[in-house]
C-alpha cells in the first residue's frame, strides 16, 4: 500500500458526538466566552452526576493543572517527597516538582500494570526509617485499567498518607461498580484531545469535599480575594476552563458511554483476531475490574518484534506507540529515588499501544490486524 494514498489511522483521535456545537453556539450567542459561565457550571454538574458518590468537580484548563492543585490541596510543599507510579505519562510527576517537592517512583504490578502494592509499602517503610515520611501517593489508572484499589488504599490508610487518584485515562472505568475518579482523597480527570472524551484541552479536579472544589477554583482564578479591586493574599494560577471548551465537554458527556463501548469493542476485535498468536498477549481485566479500554495495548515476546510491528504499521500510515517510558528512566528524573521490580522496564521494552479511537471503523481494524498478522507470519 502506498502511504500517500492510504488513509491515516490515528492512535486516538478526537470524536465529536454532534451536539457540541449547540453548546458552543450558545456561548457565543450569549457572549459567555470567558473562563466562567453556564457551560462551565453545567459541565461540572454533568461530571458530578456521572461519577456519583457525592463528589464535587472543578473544571480546569488541563489534567496537569488539576494534579498541581490537587497536590497543593493535600499539603505538598517544598522539600516534601511524593510517591508516584513510575509507569505513567510525565504529567503525573511534573506537578510534584512544580511545588518544590521530589518524586519517588514506584514500579508496577503485572496484574494491572499499575503501582505495585509490595513496592509501595517497601518505599513507605524505607522512607519512614530514614525520617522522611512521604506526603502523598499518586496512583494512576493506566490506559483505563483501575489500579489495585483495595491494596493501595489499605496501605495508604495504614500509614495515613493521602492518595491523589490520577484518573486522566480512566473516565468510564470502574472497580466493583464504583467509578474511577471517586476513590482518592483527590482525583483528577483529563479531557485532552486524545482522551475518551475531549474539550480540546482541559481537565477536572474531583473531591468529596466541597471546600476542595471552592479552594481549587479560587486558586485557578488567580486567587482573587473578595474586594472591589484586585486583591491577592495567595499566589494564584490561570487554570480555569473556559465556557467555550466546557460547551464541547457538555456535548461529549452525552456520548461518553458510547465511546467507552466502542473502545471496548476495539479491544475485543483485536483479541479475537490476534489472541491465537503465542507472540501477542493482552492485559485482561481482573475480577471486579472494568476498563474503558482507552487504549488497547499488547505485550510482544521481544523488543525486536515490538519494533517490527510498530514500523510495519507506520509504513502503512497507521499510528501506534510504545507503552509509557517509565519515569525512573527519564533523564529529567535521574536523581530521584525509585523502588523497582523490573515490571515497567520490561513492559516498556515489549509493549505497544494500538489504534483505539472510538471512531474507528471495522475496515480500519481489519487493516491494522492484517498488518500485524503479516508480521507474525
Amino acid at each position: 500500500m502506498n502511504i500517500i494514498d492510504s488513509k491515516k489511522i490515528w492512535l486516538s483521535s478526537p470524536h465529536m458526538g454532534g451536539t457540541e456545537q449547540k453548546f458552543v453556539k450558545e456561548a457565543f450567542d450569549t457572549n459567555w466566552v470567558a473562563p466562567l459561565g453556564p457551560n462551565v457550571n453545567g459541565f461540572e454538574d454533568d461530571i458530578q452526576e456521572y461519577l456519583g458518590n457525592d463528589v464535587y468537580a472543578a473544571a480546569l484548563s488541563s489534567g496537569t493543572a488539576a494534579l498541581h492543585l490537587g497536590l497543593k490541596l493535600l499539603g505538598v510543599t517544598s522539600g516534601d517527597e511524593v510517591l508516584c507510579q513510575s509507569m505513567t505519562f510525565a504529567a503525573s510527576a511534573n506537578p510534584i516538582v512544580y511545588l518544590g517537592a521530589k518524586p519517588v517512583f514506584v514500579d508496577s504490578e503485572r496484574e494491572t500494570w499499575n503501582i505495585c502494592p509490595v513496592q509501595l509499602e517497601k518505599a513507605i517503610q524505607d522512607k519512614i526509617e530514614k525520617g522522611k515520611k512521604p506526603k502523598a501517593i499518586v496512583a494512576v489508572h493506566l490506559y483505563g485499567m483501575p489500579y489495585n484499589i483495595e491494596a493501595i488504599h489499605k496501605i495508604a490508610t495504614t500509614y495515613k498518607i493521602p492518595v491523589l487518584e490520577d484518573s486522566a485515562e480512566a473516565l468510564g472505568s470502574n472497580y466493583q461498580g464504583i467509578n474511577c475518579g471517586t476513590f482518592g482523597d483527590i482525583a483528577i480527570l483529563s479531557f485532552n484531545g486524545n482522551k475518551i472524551i475531549t474539550t480540546s484541552g482541559g481537565g477536572a479536579l474531583i473531591s468529596k469535599k466541597k471546600e476542595h472544589k471552592s479552594k481549587s477554583i479560587f486558586w485557578a482564578t488567580q486567587s482573587r480575594d473578595a474586594a472591589p479591586h484586585y486583591e491577592h493574599s495567595e499566589i494564584g494560577y490561570n487554570y480555569r476552563m473556559s465556557n467555550i471548551t466546557a460547551g464541547i465537554g457538555r456535548g461529549q458527556m452525552e456520548v461518553l458511554d458510547k465511546h467507552v463501548n466502542n473502545r471496548r469493542r476495539n479491544f475485543e476485535f483485536y483479541k479475537k483476531y490476534l489472541e491465537d498468536s503465542s507472540e501477542i498477549k493482552f492485559l485482561e481485566e481482573p475480577s471486579g475490574y472494568y476498563s474503558n479500554r482507552w487504549l488497547t495495548c499488547i505485550e510482544t515476546t521481544s523488543y525486536k518484534l515490538r519494533e517490527v510491528i510498530r514500523l510495519s504499521l507506520e509504513e502503512e500510515n497507521i499510528e501506534s506507540r510504545p507503552l509509557w517510558k517509565p519515569m525512573h528512566q527519564q533523564a529529567v528524573f535521574a536523581d530521584c529515588d525509585a523502588y523497582l521490580n523490573g515490571v515497567s522496564d520490561d513492559l516498556f521494552d515489549r509493549g505497544l499501544c494500538l489504534p483505539s479511537g472510538s471512531n474507528l471503523e471495522e475496515e480500519d481494524l481489519f487493516r491494522i490486524v492484517s498488518v500485524i498478522k503479516n508480521v507474525l507470519r
